[in-house]
C-alpha cells in the first residue's frame, strides 16, 4: 500500500532532477531545459500535494504537527509562491536554480531527521485545538515569503557584483539587480505580515493552552527576534532608503534567523515547543 513516506521520496527525486536541470538550464542557456525544470517543478508540487493529502488521511488530523510535516508544508508553500510567480512573470523562471534547489534541501533534511521526528503520533492535549490550524498556517505563509526572499537576496549579491564589472556571465540570464531588490522586497512584505499575525495566534493559543500569552520560552523567544530583524528591515527601508546590498543581507540574516528558530530552537533549546 502506498503510504505517505514513499510519496515524500518521490518527491524527494522530481526536486532533485528538478534543480539540476535549472543548473543546466543557467548555465547552457537553453529554454527547452528550462521548461522541462518549470514541468518538473509543477509535477513535484502536485506529488507534493498528494503527499500532504495522504498524511492527513494517516494520521486523521492537519499534516503538519511535528517537524518532519512541517518541512513538507514549507517547501510545499515555497514552491506554490515560486510557481505563482514564474506564471506571472515567466523570466523569472530563472529563480527556480536556488528556489527550487531550497526546496530539494528541505525535503532531504526532512528525510534524514530522526524516526522520532517523522513518526506518527497521538496529538499531546496542547495540539488538539483549531488554534493549531491558524498559528501553523499563517506563519508558515510568512516563512515561505522569508524563504523566497533569502534566495532572491543571495542572487541579489551576485548580479549586483556582475553588473558592477560588467563583465559577461551566466548571470546575465537573471534578471536585472534592480528587479531581484524589488522582488525580495515583495516577498518580505508578504510574509512579515503573517508572521505578525502568527505570532498573534501563538500568543493567543498559549493562553488557552498553558494559562499565559507569553512565557519567553525558547522557540517564543526567538521568534520575537526573528520579528525584530525583519522589522529593522522595513525600517531601514522604509525610513533610511536602504535598497540594494543593505536590505539583500538582511533577508539573508533574517531567514537564517528562522532557520535557527525552526531547527536550532528545537535541538538545541528544547522548551514548551519541543515538538515543533
Amino acid at each position: 500500500m502506498v503510504n505517505s513516506f514513499f510519496i515524500f521520496d518521490i518527491l524527494f527525486w522530481i526536486y532533485l532532477i528538478a534543480a539540476f536541470c535549472y543548473i543546466f538550464y543557467v548555465a547552457l542557456k537553453k529554454d527547452s531545459i528550462g521548461s522541462i525544470a518549470f514541468i518538473l517543478t509543477v509535477i513535484g508540487w502536485i506529488v507534493n500535494t498528494a503527499a500532504l493529502i495522504v498524511r492527513m488521511m494517516e494520521t486523521g488530523r492537519a499534516p503538519y504537527v511535528n517537524l518532519y510535516e512541517t518541512m513538507v508544508l514549507l517547501t510545499w508553500m515555497v514552491v506554490a509562491g515560486f510557481i505563482a510567480m514564474a506564471l506571472k512573470f515567466p523570466k523569472l523562471r530563472v529563480l527556480g536554480v536556488v528556489i527550487i534547489s531550497l526546496a530539494f534541501l528541505a525535503i532531504g533534511a526532512a528525510a534524514m531527521l530522526p524516526y522520532r521526528y517523522q513518526a506518527i503520533e497521538p496529538l499531546i492535549p496542547a495540539l488538539q485545538s483549531n488554534w493549531l490550524i491558524l498559528h501553523v498556517l499563517t506563519t508558515f505563509v510568512g516563512y515561505a515569503g522569508f524563504a523566497i526572499a533569502f534566495g532572491i537576496g543571495i542572487l541579489y549579491l551576485f548580479k549586483e557584483s556582475a553588473e558592477r564589472k560588467g563583465r559577461p556571465s551566466f548571470l546575465d540570464r537573471f534578471p536585472s539587480a534592480e528587479i531581484l531588490d524589488d522582488m525580495n522586497y515583495k516577498f518580505i512584505a508578504i510574509g512579515f505580515p503573517f508572521v505578525t499575525l502568527g505570532i498573534i495566534l501563538g500568543a493567543i493559543w498559549a493562553n488557552y493552552a498553558w494559562g499565559g500569552y507569553w512565557s519567553w520560552d525558547p522557540k517564543e523567544t526567538w521568534s520575537l527576534i526573528v520579528w525584530f530583524i525583519y522589522a529593522g528591515y522595513f525600517h531601514g527601508r522604509l525610513v533610511r532608503g536602504w535598497k540594494g546590498r543593505k536590505t539583500a543581507y538582511f533577508s539573508i540574516i533574517g531567514f537564517l534567523a528562522v532557520i535557527f528558530l525552526y531547527w536550532g530552537v528545537s535541538f538545541v533549546l528544547p522548551g514548551l515547543h519541543a515538538y515543533a
